[in-house]
């Protein structure tokens, strides 16, 4: 382990500027995860971070140390005073643990008959972490950013997904437009005038669904690539729903659907 005490000691330097710089974040190729949750997922799926962070106080925490001790030998292991590790603290209550880890890409470029999740300036990071939570939770694996989004690997966006992002293909700075020009299967919009509501919606298989911003929607360009328009039905005194709630009502009914329709399939034969 090396214990750094200074705020003048280049790499607290370093991991400050991670901590508090999406450009930084970018130019690197790294994130920071804050706390056991963040950092077991990573491991579930990508394998061993770079360097585990932890204060002198976090240290001492249970399950921190029980983390700390199962280390294998040669792990790069850095101690902070608390006053830094609380400087560098990426939450308003610090875990007293972080994680430095290669930002995961995807392992291919994008996939036309694959389910998939279209935000189009969807500009605050917590509604887009949620929304990947949904939709690792939903299986859709495939997520496209316009270029105007919130960073997916934000801080904010990372702690609302709870771990989603390690079950993503998330590709950022996306021309939807051109993806779902090119896209072979259903695409669909939540679109407040639309004629046809979800629930009378059949969601075929591959679908693509576009979820558009906070205060916009949909942009009309990108709207009139996709093949389904649809609205979520409210109560008369309701106008809208928050994106990551009206994502999550979509994602959840498309696999409500797929689910009913596996339960009522005749069985296959021998």
């Amino acid at each position: 382990m090396k214990r750094i005490g200074s705020r003048d000691n280049a790499h607290y330097k370093a991991l400050l500027k991670l901590s508090q710089s999406s450009r930084e974040r970018r130019k690197s190729g790294h994130v920071l995860l804050d706390g056991m949750h963040l950092i077991e997922a990573y491991e579930q799926s990508c394998g061993v971070p770079e360097e585990i962070v932890v204060s002198d106080g976090g240290a001492a925490r249970p399950e921190n140390a029980r983390y700390l001790e199962s280390r294998p030998a040669g792990s790069r292991i850095s101690v902070l005073a608390d006053a830094l590790f609380d400087d560098l603290a990426l939450v308003d209550t610090p875990s007293g643990i972080m994680a430095v880890v290669a930002q995961p890409r995807p392992a291919s470029g994008c996939d036309h008959v694959a389910d998939a999740v279209l935000l189009d300036g969807v500009q605050d990071p917590g509604n887009l972490g949620s929304i990947l939570r949904s939709a690792a939770a939903a299986g859709f694996r495939q997520i496209l950013l316009s270029e105007d989004c919130a960073q997916a690997w934000s801080p904010k966006a990372l702690r609302a997904a709870m771990g989603a992002h390690f079950q993503l293909d998330i590709h950022e700075n996306s021309d939807l437009s051109r993806f779902l020009a090119a896209y072979r299967g259903q695409s669909a919009a939540t679109l407040p005038a639309a004629s046809s509501t979800l629930y009378s919606a059949t969601l075929g298989r591959p679908l693509a669904w576009v979820f558009g911003s906070e205060g916009l929607g949909v942009r009309p360009q990108v709207a009139a690539q996709t093949s389904r328009h649809l609205r979520i039905p409210m109560a008369a005194a309701s106008e809208s729903l928050n994106v990551a709630a009206a994502a999550a009502v979509c994602l959840f009914e498309t696999l409500r659907q797929r689910q009913a329709a596996e339960l009522s399939a005749p069985p296959g034969l021998d």
